[in-house]
């Protein structure tokens, strides 16, 4: 029992010593440095946001796009962005493996962790300003937000291992995962409400994991004011798969990359 909590302490330390060098490489010592951690998402957010606001997007919905744009948007950055750091994360980080701890996973561990963080912070920030500045209501429900957000981070972390892993045989996955991820946007709940639709079409979108934590996250924030569909055993069930397929293409993974 020592040695595997002392094991585990070292990977711990590993993955932080990770992460800062991430942090550093990635948004480098100058200007506002890691601030950009939290402030790109921000921005990213917020141009939705002016997007959708033109676009007269929320003309059916009761609720304000402020909200809807901070509440759907946010939640593409975790799903949508992890994948995006783990896909051919083990090559430029080679020279890390000659280092007897330092893991396949750790490197995976650093880089979402950075992302769940910034994307976390981007979120509780525009949602403070907004409902400081009258544009949101206070929320509903703080501990459905909470669920919904977590449901969302194990989808995209589990999301993430899985092609992470993968590129690491074939280059075809990140030609493949750009295009996909686009693609799966406006199907992925953060534009449209899934009672908007046909039942054709909600019976459809529902396949999608990512749509029910976003409804979720809405019922939590909004109440009553909107009628929501999820299932969140299902999407747990989606994740807890992938996460399974994700750790075992990782050993895989481990067995052929060859330190430089």
């Amino acid at each position: 029992m020592n040695e595997t909590l002392k094991a585990f302490r070292v990977q711990c330390r590993v993955v932080g010593a990770l992460l800062l060098r991430e942090v550093i490489t990635r948004y480098g010592r100058h200007n506002i440095g890691f601030m950009w951690l939290f402030a790109e998402p921000m921005l990213f957010t917020i141009g939705i946001t002016i997007l959708w606001s033109l676009a007269d997007m929320h003309h059916n919905s009761p609720i304000p796009i402020v909200a809807f744009a901070i509440t759907g948007y946010s939640s593409v950055l975790l799903w949508r962005n992890m994948p995006a750091r783990t896909v051919h994360a083990i090559e430029p980080n080679l020279s890390l493996m000659y280092h007897r701890n330092v893991k396949v996973i750790d490197i995976f561990l650093s880089r979402l962790l950075l992302e769940a963080l910034g994307a976390s912070i981007s979120f509780l920030t525009l949602a403070a300003v907004a409902t400081a500045m009258g544009w949101m209501n206070m929320p509903h429900d703080v501990l459905k937000i909470l669920i919904g957000w977590f449901m969302l981070i194990w989808f995209g972390f589990s999301l993430a291992i899985f092609l992470g892993a993968l590129s690491c045989r074939s280059e075809l996955i990140e030609k493949f995962w750009h295009p996909a991820a686009y693609l799966m946007f406006p199907l992925s709940g953060a534009a449209y409400m899934v009672d908007w639709l046909p039942t054709a079409a909600q019976n459809a979108v529902l396949w999608l994991p990512m749509v029910h934590g976003v409804e979720y996250l809405r019922e939590g924030y909004f109440g009553d004011a909107v009628k929501t569909h999820h299932d969140l055993g299902y999407m747990a069930a989606c994740c807890l798969t992938l996460t399974v397929l994700g750790l075992a293409q990782e050993r895989v993974a481990s067995r052929l990359v060859t330190p430089e």
